[in-house]
């Protein structure tokens, strides 16, 4: 017996020694220093967010006739711009190009969508293939227009805008730093202000100046305003006012490139961008002033339904005859 139980010990001890237990992992560090793994190790870095794409911009592109610039009318826009408009009188729509601006083979475009007695939205169009295909980098600011374009280089630039009632107010700039591809509305003031932008210029991407026309509502101190910026149009600091026009100090005349203009097509009722080779005008694109229409969206109304017919009940069948038996003879 004590034999048997030595040998099964034995034998134990050989299969151990032939298959020893795996070992701990261990970290090996530079210089032959052991590190034991932590006891709580960090849980695996989250997957990132898989990227959401932006909606693509509607792409108008010029085939030799005017472009027709998108509009939809609604009736809270009728309602919202004091609108009359009927169905047999609808109320035209129309676009104003104010501003044109050449940027190597970018073209921008600034104005506003008015209906001939207020105006009704921004609007802002950029092509990046000089003129054949077009887009609106940013959405329509309503009650607004924009004016002047300005860049800087290739990349910073800036465009005057603001709300445009019975007198310009709330002044803002359109800022980018891309070369057009994105665009930030910046406002010149932090509370509504009566003014429009008369006049600005940047020296360095950073540094500009601006005068400001106060029109109407003027207080003491006089209507016309200088300011100054350090931030690239973020923020603004006046710096002088005066009842009599002012000057930007050390501003210098921006040249409009002379192989580019903008100009009104009567003939076919648009505007029309061209471009000098050679010696020649060739056009490039053109937008129709007519944008489209607004009237209201009156539906016919037929007769009402009548009530429903009262359903009648069947009738019910008269109840079986029973044959009358017959009467049983007389006895004689």
């Amino acid at each position: 017996m004590f034999l048997r139980f030595s040998l099964m010990l034995a034998l134990l001890a050989q299969l151990g020694a032939q298959n020893p237990p795996p070992a701990a992992p261990v970290d090996v560090a530079p210089g032959g220093v052991f590190r034991l793994p932590p006891a709580n190790p960090l849980p695996p870095e989250a997957e990132p967010a898989p990227k959401v794409e932006e909606p693509k911009k509607p792409v108008m592109e010029y085939l030799g006739k005017p472009i027709q610039i998108p509009f939809a009318c609604t009736e809270e826009m009728m309602s919202a711009f004091g609108m009359s408009c009927t169905d047999e009188q609808p109320c035209r729509i129309f676009s104003e190009i104010s501003g044109f601006q050449p940027l190597g083979d970018k073209l921008f475009l600034t104005g506003n969508i008015h209906d001939g007695a207020s105006t009704m939205f921004s609007l802002l169009l950029a092509s990046s293939d000089r003129g054949r295909t077009w887009t609106e980098p940013v959405e329509r600011i309503k009650s607004a227009g924009l004016d002047r374009v300005y860049f800087f280089d290739l990349e910073a630039g800036w465009i005057s805008g603001h709300t445009l009632q019975a007198i310009p107010r709330d002044p803002f700039y359109m800022v980018t730093t891309d070369g057009g591809k994105t665009w930030r509305n910046r406002p010149v003031f932090s509370e509504p202000r009566i003014g429009a932008i008369e006049r600005f210029w940047f020296e360095s991407r950073k540094s500009g100046s601006m005068l400001m026309d106060r029109v109407q509502g003027a207080g003491a101190g006089g209507r016309y305003e200088r300011y100054e910026t350090m931030t690239g149009g973020e923020s603004w600091t006046i710096r002088e006012v005066s009842s009599k026009p002012l000057q930007l100090k050390g501003a210098r005349e921006v040249v409009a490139n002379p192989d580019w203009r903008l100009r009104a097509d009567s003939a076919s009722h648009a505007h029309t961008i061209e471009n000098r080779e050679a010696g020649r005008w060739r056009k490039v694109t053109a937008f129709s002033v007519d944008v489209g229409e607004c009237k209201p969206n009156f539906q016919l109304l037929t007769q009402p339904p009548g009530p429903p017919e009262a359903e009648t009940a069947p009738a019910t069948p008269p109840p079986p005859r029973i044959p009358a038996r017959p009467a049983a003879p007389r006895k004689p």
